[in-house]
């Protein structure tokens, strides 16, 4: 059984991220497996033991505000318990913001849960908007036990993400985290690095929104397995189809 837990559903959802999670769901049902999820919002209590992966998704600035101080003073440290098992912490846009260290806005410093080794900052200039396309690492892929790119065990064209992001922070990362990817079209973490997302151990942050997920099944095939300790060319395959037709059709939007 995948078991999910979604922090902040009701305010962190924009660009229907909320999408990312039935799209686990179905591929878990699809498959036979058990599929659980639970959620935790502001002021209530995060089991670090309990769950397979945890979820935050991207919102507003003043959305994100809020729920910074809950994340800080009542998750942080259930957070960092699942990540040093590592249980995945997967963020989304403000959910990643949110995982690094900071989020600078103007005169403003939002205090993130220093899961990711990274800083964003609220920059004069234009907002980064548009389809995105973005080359996963090889090594990204693979899992703790072998450290190997075999683990991947796909095809590069596989190891492609597609989606959209609109943001006006710039990330930059620390020595302590890795890109999630190369950015093959648009913007990515600041526009000028040409790497898009961070990971660090078993904690992944992207700006990719779209929802991401069902634009991109072999990630959320990677996802599940991952956070069910399995490779994931062990999950039984599914009829593709559809999900192949919209992860070509996120492409060709990003011109890839």
């Amino acid at each position: 059984m995948l078991r999910v837990c979604v922090l902040y559903p009701d305010l962190m959802n924009i660009y229907a991220d909320r999408g990312n999670l039935l799209m686990l769901e179905r591929r878990c049902a699809w498959r036979g497996l058990g599929f659980e999820q639970l959620a935790s919002g502001l002021g209530e209590p995060l089991d670090g033991d309990a769950h397979d992966l945890y979820y935050v998704g991207g919102g507003q600035d003043r959305d994100q505000r809020l729920c910074a101080e809950d994340l800080v003073q009542n998750k942080g440290e259930a957070l960092r318990a699942a990540a040093a098992r590592e249980a995945l912490v997967f963020g989304v846009c403000g959910g990643y913001q949110l995982l690094g260290h900071s989020y600078t806005l103007g005169g403003e410093q939002i205090e993130g849960v220093g899961l990711l080794d990274a800083d964003t900052v609220r920059e004069d200039g234009p907002r980064l908007i548009g389809n995105v396309a973005i080359e996963v690492a090889p090594e990204q892929l693979a899992r703790p036990a072998d450290g190997s790119a075999r683990a991947a065990g796909e095809e590069a064209a596989r190891r492609i993400l597609a989606g959209f992001e609109n943001h006006g922070g710039r990330t930059r990362l620390g020595s302590g985290a890795r890109p999630l990817g190369r950015v093959l079209r648009g913007f990515g973490n600041d526009g000028r690095s040409g790497f898009e997302g961070a990971v660090c151990g078993s904690v992944i942050g992207t700006y990719l929104h779209g929802p991401l997920l069902p634009k991109n099944a072999w990630f959320a095939d990677w996802l599940i397995a991952r956070s069910l300790a399995l490779t994931p060319g062990t999950l039984a395959p599914l009829e593709d189809q559809l999900e192949r037709a919209a992860h070509d059709s996120a492409l060709r939007a990003a011109g890839v």
